[in-house]
């Protein structure tokens, strides 16, 4: 038989495209459409409604960059199609092919009441089905004209990142508003033949199911008659029936199918316009509930919820009637889909404290999952938080974006920094915006890792990024497949039933240790630093203000402040968000970031004051406040007292040209280019400089990686790197070495300092910074031979090689750390801490001339400039401060890098303040302590083992202990076992174990 598979496969591709899918509305009438554009932010819809509207036609352009307008549209059903389905079209401009990327609607009855979102992929209102006569037709649209930023070519500079830039020229041109006839037969042929046609495309040329569909397929084509294909679509779909009733193999790939819409809580458009974009989604995720018996829909990120409820009532009472059905589910019981990495330990544990405990009050839902599809790799640390949040599995899907190692599970068992275990799944379909289509669902069957062992997989459903979910044509596709020889058997389900399925078919996944690094993305450490700076120091000050209100409130009766606390906490996680604190946003969002951090800080500063006073009491005894979880200057931790003096320091020249700092400790030489050639342990008589190299040494190199500008750096950067050692002003005085220095368009400004008694040399540096597409680096050439080195993560760190033996270790070329980074040979070591840096990176090499020694260098990474998705990231003044710790064992890193994120506070009173509770043994870190949240005044505290070994310890309240429990995150009471003698509680610890009490006061 001669082959004409081609022909017929073209053939189909035509007429779907110029026939059939015309034909589903065979007949519209236009609607008048009037438009009044709102003349600065969205407005409430009562006003939008009230607003009077001006006449508007179609093919006008409308739509100023980020604007608002809202159209009214007005018609009549004509009286012939009485008893048939009629449905508004509503096209404001869309391009098919930007679903959440660019203008988009909420549909509004006259009272107020939403109907359905508008997006390229769904521009269809139902008026009747069947329709009345005569019937009169009243919508109005509250449509975003938000920019298209991320365009056909991709990363271009685009000013239209924020509206004080973006201009007001019209962005769209309103291209249909029409009633129109819905031909649900032709639509229905349309699916058969898409689902048909796909599956076609991805079975094998000389397969007999192939064929066998192929012919089916002639002969539907064969029953339409061009000229009426709504007369004859019936006919074309009887003829189908057969091909479309053979049932899956039995040995084919399962896949439970998620309703789903993955909304960035703030990425190319700002939080406010995510806060209209979940309310279009869930508005039209809760009519498909209710058109569709078998769709499930799940929604993650309870921040989102929140916003339903606060700014969308009538939406939300749908989305209760949905959940209560069992329908419409809450995912992943984090507030939002955050950052991994570079969250802290208190604030990684709070997204999950935050997320679960809205669902448990709203519906009495637990969520056992967490639900990350997009985050850019996993720290180490996650497994216990998730385990300690009452959960014990992971979904993601981003790990499939890894450019250079292909990861080898698909379900499989992470395993943490302390040995916990989380149930895992990658969902093999490699998209977490599956639309249904043949080619999604063979990929997902053939690149499933796990055959032979498990069949099961999950494919996120929907279109996501900018919104917009499921659509009814997806869930028609899935009805096709649900049974289908030739492709992956499709059913809806929650995330808890797949979950339950693939656990009770894989028992014993393989296992996978340590973090989930995304070898891709790794400039989102770095990119955009004062968002950075902003979370990390509100980490710190949330961690302060909790301890000195807890101590304050037991002590004095200070009045806890648990509605702020709680405000700030989710404000503070919102901005945890994948594209905010990973600087990938426009910048609209993140000048708002900053603006927002800035009134956050002062807030917790007056927080933070009113506990110190009300503790110090009135006096003017100078005192010492340390909120750092290890005693410094004779100041125990968590407590108030006088400073004990600790010794000098001296400043002296250099005879070879620069300055020389002594404490009696460390000796530090600063040459004539400001560069630290020397920073000798003198208890060790050891060098910490490498020989032959310097230390403090900025380094600017090219960066323009070949896409994702915000988001990448290629590893091609380091083939060009220019040492920045010229000097403008090099002096001295009783602050340390100030060094100036001047580059390009921008100027550093370095303050190198010892303190008495201590062994760091603080490194204070200020840039002026205004260079694009450049990527600088602070570096540290240390002679030190280690091959592997420590990066702090949440509870714990965490090694890394310091060599590149295989590909998996070289793509980690750079990479997160959050307060140090440690190296050491047995009895030595040295660590690098920051105040607000989370990208390094740490190479090798072995010196050819001299001692033939191990050169290993560890650079942090200070700042970038990539010109999108914000044309102007990170120019401006920019400060950092970093300290070198040379004899420093792991021990000493832990405390330096919580000593320099917590300065001391200097506060004048009566009294010394003893701390709410200690600890004995300085490798259990404290990492909070409050009130309880349910604000019964009983104190919890939360610590863990920092390093890396077992320990015992004792925990001392500085109250009247009545009874000691041992409680999960959510201060939920756990089976384990705990005594207390008194006031104390007697400590056990496995290496980097997280633990959390609550104590009640007698």
């Amino acid at each position: 038989m001669h082959d004409d598979r081609s022909l017929v496969e073209a053939r189909l591709r035509r007429v779907l495209d110029e026939r059939i899918r015309p034909a589903v509305y065979p007949e519209s009438v236009p609607l008048d459409v009037a438009v009044w554009h709102a003349p600065g932010e969205p407005v409430p819809v009562d006003e939008g409604l009230a607003a009077e509207p001006e006449p508007i036609a179609v093919g006008a352009r409308w739509g100023a960059p980020w604007g608002t307008s809202w159209f009214r549209v007005t018609g009549t059903v004509p009286e012939e199609w009485a008893g048939r389905t009629v449905e508004a079209l509503l096209d404001l401009g869309f391009d098919e092919n930007m679903p959440g990327f660019q203008c988009e609607g909420l549909v509004y009855r006259s009272d107020g009441t939403p109907v359905k979102g508008l997006n390229p992929r769904n521009q269809w209102v139902r008026v009747g089905a069947p329709a009345e006569g005569g019937e009169q037709v009243r919508l109005h649209i509250e449509a975003a004209s938000n920019p298209v930023i991320l365009d056909y070519h991709p990363f271009r500079p685009t000013w239209l990142g924020d509206k004080d830039t973006a201009g007001h020229e019209p962005q769209y041109t309103l291209t249909r508003m029409d009633l129109a006839v819905f031909d649900e037969t032709v639509w229905q042929l349309v699916i058969d033949l898409e689902v048909l046609g796909e599956l076609m495309a991805e079975l094998p040329a000389d397969a007999q199911r192939r064929h066998e569909v192929l012919r089916a397929v002639e002969r539907a084509l064969d029953a339409v008659d061009l000229q009426d294909v709504n007369g004859t679509a019936a006919e074309a779909r009887s003829r189908l029936a057969e091909v479309l009733a053979a049932p899956a193999v039995p040995s084919a790939h399962r896949i439970s199918a998620v309703g789903h819409a993955h909304i960035d809580s703030a990425w190319l458009w700002p939080l406010r316009e995510t806060v209209r974009k979940v309310a279009r989604t869930t508005a039209n995720m809760t009519a498909l509930v209710e058109d569709e018996p078998d769709f499930v829909f799940a929604m993650s990120q309870a921040q989102q919820w929140a916003w339903v409820k606060e700014h969308r009532p009538e939406v939300w009472a749908r989305v209760k009637k949905a959940v209560a059905d069992g329908r419409f589910v809450p995912a992943g019981g984090m507030w939002v889909e955050s950052d991994t990495n570079m969250p802290g330990s208190e604030a990684m544990a709070r997204q999950f404290v935050h997320g679960k405990r809205f669902f448990l009050d709203e519906f009495g839902i637990e969520n056992d999952e967490a639900w990350l599809p997009d985050t850019f790799g996993f720290a180490a640390g996650l497994p216990q938080i998730i385990r300690a949040a009452g959960s014990t599995r992971l979904l993601t899907q981003k790990i499939s974006w890894s450019q250079t190692n292909k990861f080898p599970h698909h379900t499989f068992q992470w395993e943490g920094i302390d040995g916990t275990r989380i149930f895992t799944h990658f969902p093999p379909v490699d998209t977490y915006n599956c639309s249904m289509k043949g080619s999604e669902l063979a990929h997902a069957a053939r690149n499933f890792k796990d055959k032979g062992r498990a069949r099961h997989s999950l494919a996120p459903t929907g279109w996501g990024d900018g919104g917009g979910g499921t659509t009814r044509e997806m869930v028609a596709k899935a009805a096709r497949v649900r049974d289908l020889e030739g492709a992956p058997t499709v059913v809806w389900e929650t995330p808890g039933q797949f979950f339950a399925k693939a656990e009770a078919e894989y028992p014993d996944p393989p296992v996978w240790v340590g973090e989930l690094y995304l070898e891709l993305h790794r400039a989102t450490l770095t990119s955009q630093a004062k968002t950075k700076q902003g979370n990390r120091r509100s980490e710190h000050l949330l961690r302060e203000a909790e301890l000195w209100a807890a101590t304050a409130a037991v002590s004095t009766g200070f009045r806890y402040p648990y509605a702020d606390l709680d405000r700030i906490w989710k404000t503070v996680l919102l901005h945890q968000f994948h594209d905010i604190l990973p600087g990938s946003s426009i910048a609209w969002v993140h000048r708002e970031a900053r603006a927002t951090y800035q009134r956050l800080a002062a807030e917790l500063t007056g927080i933070i004051d009113a506990a110190q006073r009300a503790l110090a009491g009135e006096g003017d005894r100078p005192l010492l406040f340390n909120a750092a979880p290890h005693s410094r200057g004779g100041v125990p931790a968590g407590g108030a007292a006088r400073e004990q003096p600790s010794g000098e320091v001296t400043v002296s020249d250099r005879p070879e040209g620069g300055h020389v700092l002594a404490n009696g400790l460390l000796r530090i030489e600063i040459d004539a280019r400001g560069l630290v050639v020397s920073a000798y342990d003198l208890d060790a008589d050891r060098e910490t400089i490498a020989p032959g190299t310097a230390a403090n040494l900025l380094q600017l190199h090219p960066d323009f990686p070949n896409m994702w500008d915000a988001w990448d750096v290629d590893a091609f950067y380091r083939n060009a790197v220019t040492d920045l050692t010229q000097t403008d002003e090099l002096t001295a005085g009783a602050d340390g070495v100030r060094i100036v220095r001047s580059f390009g368009s921008s100027r550093v400004t370095q303050v190198l300092s010892l303190q008495p008694g201590e062994r760091r040399l603080l490194i204070d540096t200020e840039v002026d910074w205004h260079e694009t597409e450049k990527f600088l680096k602070l570096a540290f050439p240390l002679d030190v031979h280690a091959e592997r080195y420590a990066s702090e993560t949440q509870f714990g760190h965490f090694h890394r090689p310091t060599h590149t033996n295989t590909s998996w270790e070289a793509a980690k070329f750079e990479a997160c750390n959050h307060r140090f980074v440690h190296l050491e040979e047995p009895g030595w070591g040295v660590a690098i801490v920051n105040d607000s840096t989370y990208g390094h990176d740490v190479t090798r090499s072995v010196r050819t001339d001299g001692d033939q020694g191990t050169t290993t260098t560890v650079r942090a990474s200070l700042l970038r400039a990539p010109r999108f998705p914000d044309p102007e990231t990170d120019q401006g003044i920019h400060h950092f401060r970093h300290a070198l710790v040379p004899g420093a064992g792991i021990a000493d890193a832990v405390r330096e890098g919580w000593r320099i994120n917590l300065a001391e506070r200097r506060v004048t009173g009566a009294n010394d303040v003893a701390p709410l509770v200690t600890v004995d043994n300085d490798a259990v870190v404290i990492t909070a302590v409050k009130l309880a949240d349910d604000g019964r005044g009983d104190v919890v505290v939360r610590f863990h083992e920092a390093h890396g070994g077992r320990a015992r310890a004792t925990l001392t309240a500085g109250f009247e202990v009545a009874d000691v429990t041992v409680t999960d995150l959510l201060e939920r009471p756990l089976p384990d076992a705990t005594e207390h003698v008194g006031n104390s509680v007697g400590l056990r610890l496995r290496p980097f174990e997280l633990a959390t009490l609550r104590v009640r006061r007698a």
